[in-house]
């Protein structure tokens, strides 16, 4: 039977599942409830310095809804806690203390001098967390004082901050990145020559959600006024998928644990971000949608899946699709692929011919000897996969791979068994260039 209990940075928890920091992990009412949801963890709501900030008393979240009115995005313009520090410290205790098998990660956010980092971090290890997450992603409200995004853009000051929280404290050092940024590479390199034990992401995206179209003001507005928030929820997984990826197949930031962040909802989101390189995920929207007990979904999806596959532990998983990920330009361009169309499970409904005709390829009939009909016309598809994303029933329509020698009707030209990627491909003006600067590298 599956075990999900990880080990994460020294941290053990009972499955892979936490509650990232934001308002679901505000207090111990709500962090207990969680607990007895049967959460592996939570990253306690980012603590500050007192005075604690001042939150809007207005509407902090919006949402994108799908035409069924299923949550897409969630937009959250809400700051770190707005309760005294000494509160939350106290609080953190007794549920460490309560929950001494779950893992119990303290969010920071202080301005950006050695001496604030130095002060607050005695008091979280005081409290007997398990570690602590920097945040240098959130990208509303903080960053103009300075803090969260402000900082997690500037690799510098990353480096800089995770070695004064190394040296002030013993406790794992958990990297929370920014999405907002050109390359997610670099803010990690800083958190690895830092010194961190871990990185987390993503944090929210810049975004504003949309217009009232009768007042034609910023919605949500406070007083008639808006301002720009941090974007979540199932829109931005494969944002974060790619910056996971990316970090887990990197040279310089290959080993570094990962805490993956970005639209988990259910147990298949969670092996996305899990076979992608990361140890953990971390959970807020669909927590918010959903309630609390939407775990035990995830918790039982992945125990089933990793009955079925084989697997007795969620370390055999960690990464294992990381080698699979590339550059374009390594691609096989000697591939060739195929759509079909299953008439069995075909509906007639028509999208897969409307698309291909009015956007594509113009490789799927609409009637044959007079009859509606649609069939992939093999002399014109290029196997873009465009029909099976749209077509609404799973298995209609799928893709095959041509083999070695098989005839491309739309070439004319036998499939060829050796790979061709860009680098050595005829077309590139710089072929010739790559394939003479391999060989002189090669050992003689």
């Amino acid at each position: 039977m599956a075990d999900l209990s990880t080990t994460f940075v020294g941290i053990k928890t009972p499955n892979p599942f936490w509650l990232a920091s934001a308002p679901p992990t505000d207090k111990a009412y709500n962090v207990v409830r969680a607990f007895e949801a049967g959460w592996g963890g939570v990253v306690w709501k980012t603590l500050g310095e007192d005075p604690a900030v001042v939150n809007v008393s207005g509407p902090r979240y919006t949402t994108l809804l799908s035409h069924d009115r299923r949550v897409m995005g969630f937009n959250n313009i809400e700051l770190i806690t707005d309760r005294p520090l000494d509160l939350n410290l106290r609080e953190i205790t007794q549920v460490k203390r309560d929950w001494p098998d779950r893992a119990m990660v303290v969010s920071l956010m202080v301005p950006c001098n050695e001496a604030s980092w130095k002060r607050i971090l005695p008091m979280v290890e005081d409290t007997g967390a398990d570690g602590i997450e920097l945040n240098f992603g959130c990208p509303h409200g903080m960053s103009e004082r300075g803090m969260g995004a402000a900082v997690g853009q500037v690799p510098e000051y990353i480096q800089m901050v995770t070695e004064w929280c190394k040296h002030y404290s013993r406790m794992p050092v958990i990297v929370k990145l920014t999405p907002n940024i050109t390359d997610i590479r670099q803010p990690a390199m800083a958190a690895v020559r830092g010194g961190a034990d871990a990185v987390s992401l993503i944090n929210t995206i810049n975004s504003i959600m949309g217009v009232d179209p009768y007042s034609l003001t910023m919605v949500p507005s406070t007083g008639g006024m808006g301002s720009h928030g941090g974007y979540c929820g199932p829109a931005v997984k494969p944002i974060a998928l790619n910056m996971v990826a990316e970090i887990a197949r990197t040279a310089e930031t290959a080993g570094i644990p990962i805490s993956g962040i970005g639209g988990v909802g259910t147990w298949r989101d969670a092996l996305d971000f899990i076979a992608l390189g990361a140890g953990t995920v971390q959970v807020c929207t669909a927590a918010m949608v959903h309630g609390f007990k939407i775990v035990q979904d995830m918790a039982d999806g992945l125990g089933n899946y990793m009955d079925e596959m084989g697997f007795t532990s969620v370390d055999q998983i960690v990464g294992r699709a990381v080698p699979t990920v590339t550059d374009w330009k390594f691609l096989n361009l000697n591939h060739v692929s195929k759509a079909v169309i299953d008439q069995d499970k075909c509906i007639e409904c028509g999208r897969c011919h409307v698309v291909c005709e009015d956007t594509s390829h113009q490789a799927i009939t609409a009637k044959k000897d007079g009859v509606r009909h649609f069939e992939v016309k093999e002399e014109e598809c290029v196997g873009c996969n465009l029909c099976v994303s749209v077509c609404p029933v799973e298995g209609a329509i799928n893709l095959r791979s041509l083999m070695p020698g098989e005839l491309d009707l739309r070439t004319g030209e036998p499939v060829k068994a050796e790979p061709l990627n860009w680098t050595a491909h005829p077309n590139n003006p710089m072929a010739e260039v790559n394939q003479r600067a391999t060989s002189e590298a090669a050992p003689a």
